[in-house]
């Protein structure tokens, strides 16, 4: 009787040696992972430390033999600003701001489509579902730069190119967003409470924005975020698509910058490499904002899709 309380404690707490014994190969199992983890982030950062130092330099700081990874001596942010909102005009504004649009309206339209069809494929039983489905897995994939010429043509013939529905409508199609929602409509929503809702005398609009859309936010964040961020940088489809440079999102008006600049050097006396950078490192920073502002939702939808 005296000695069965001291095996039951033994039991629950095991002497501290054992327990270094079983988390050690543990720990040094992680070593090479945090190794390769830290190379990675290494690697992946660099580019965006080099536009950062960079875009503080002149156009002769630029090409004047000095460490491309570290701060020249007269930083020049400020000039170069002011160089990158009025040069042309001020159309790298403009080229914003059709970034802005695009993103916005192609990035929100395609992710209310991507919920619907999601979750009409994953709730509602129909014809030609799973062949339908089907399809939809195959045009994942499908490169987007394949389908650029034939949407000219189309566009083309509908009277539509160097319009912005140009390049907004087929930013409205999203297979990938709607295979994620499907994915997760399935066991996010339970069918017994879809039944409860219908049962309770909800019809199926009800249904769909009360109880279904609430569950899903995780995952139609993750998908806005998605479809913003490849609408922000498309650049394939609104070159084959614009012609008129007021109408070129950020990504196109760089990239004729830079083509410009490597053609004929100094345009109207002013080297474009300075603005160029600082352009380049302008363009990403609202996706910067947006990243870590939505990150939560992010990681959380993807966890839940990767499950799957």
């Amino acid at each position: 009787m005296s000695v069965t309380p001291v095996e039951v404690t033994g039991t629950r707490t095991p002497p501290r040696r054992v327990i270094e014994r079983r988390r050690t190969p543990r720990e040094r199992g992680r070593i090479p992972l945090s190794i390769v983890l830290a190379l990675l982030m290494i690697y992946f950062l660099v580019p965006f430390w080099w536009l950062i130092v960079n875009s503080s330099k002149t156009a002769a700081g630029l090409f004047g033999g000095g460490s491309s990874l570290w701060f020249a001596d007269d930083i020049n942010y400020l000039g170069n600003l002011v160089d990158l909102f009025t040069y042309g005009g001020g159309i790298y504004g403009r080229w914003l701001a059709n970034s802005a649009l695009y993103a916005i309206v192609g990035g929100v339209g395609a992710t209310v489509l991507a919920v619907l069809a999601g979750y009409g494929f994953a709730k509602y039983r129909f014809a030609g579902r799973n062949l339908s489905f089907a399809i939809l897995l195959g045009s994942v994939m499908v490169p987007t730069t394949a389908l650029a010429i034939p949407t000219f043509v189309l566009f083309a013939q509908l009277g539509l190119t160097n319009t912005i529905w140009a390049v907004i409508f087929p930013s409205l199609l999203n297979p990938f967003g709607v295979y994620l929602m499907n994915v997760y409509a399935r066991d996010a929503v339970p069918d017994e409470l879809l039944d409860a809702a219908r049962v309770d005398g909800a019809g199926e609009f009800r249904s769909f924005f009360v109880v279904a859309l609430p569950l899903l936010r995780p995952a139609i964040v993750t998908v806005l975020l998605l479809s913003v961020v490849a609408s922000w940088n498309n650049y394939f489809l609104p070159l084959v698509m614009l012609s008129d440079n007021r109408l070129f999102p950020v990504t196109v008006g760089i990239g004729l910058w830079q083509s410009t600049a490597s053609t004929y050097g100094a345009a109207g006396g002013q080297s474009l490499w300075s603005i160029i950078v600082l352009g380049s490192l302008v363009s990403v920073i609202p996706l910067i904002i947006a990243f870590l502002t939505l990150q939560k939702y992010w990681r959380g939808g993807l966890a839940i899709g990767s499950l799957k």
